[in-house]
């Protein structure tokens, strides 16, 4: 499979499990990852940040390959940003619960 066959066949979903996967070291079902299959599912998972998604995470790759570290300020600004142009946080008082 080339680059583009694996980022047309990986849906969000597929993504969040493989990121999940790296983080823990563990599939879904709870059994550990082997060494190969940690290699390959962080690449995918780097490929997919990449080319894919636009993460507002700390720390990501770009599509030219090269890691990204935003600033704090970077990610307040882009946190202010995608509040403004989303709904609020819906908020209550105690009693209203």
């Amino acid at each position: 499979m080339n680059v583009e066959q694996i980022l047309a066949a990986m849906t969000p979903e597929v993504y969040e499990r493989l990121r999940l996967a790296v983080e823990t070291g563990k599939w879904p079902d709870g059994n550990p990852l082997n060494e190969e299959q940690k290699e390959n599912c962080l690449q995918a998972v780097l490929l997919y940040q990449a080319k894919v998604a636009h993460s507002t995470e700390h720390m990501t790759v770009s599509a030219e390959g090269e890691i990204v570290h935003k600033s704090k300020s970077e990610l307040r600004r882009e946190l202010r940003e995608s509040q403004s142009n989303e709904h609020s946080i819906a908020r209550f008082k105690q009693d209203d619960i």
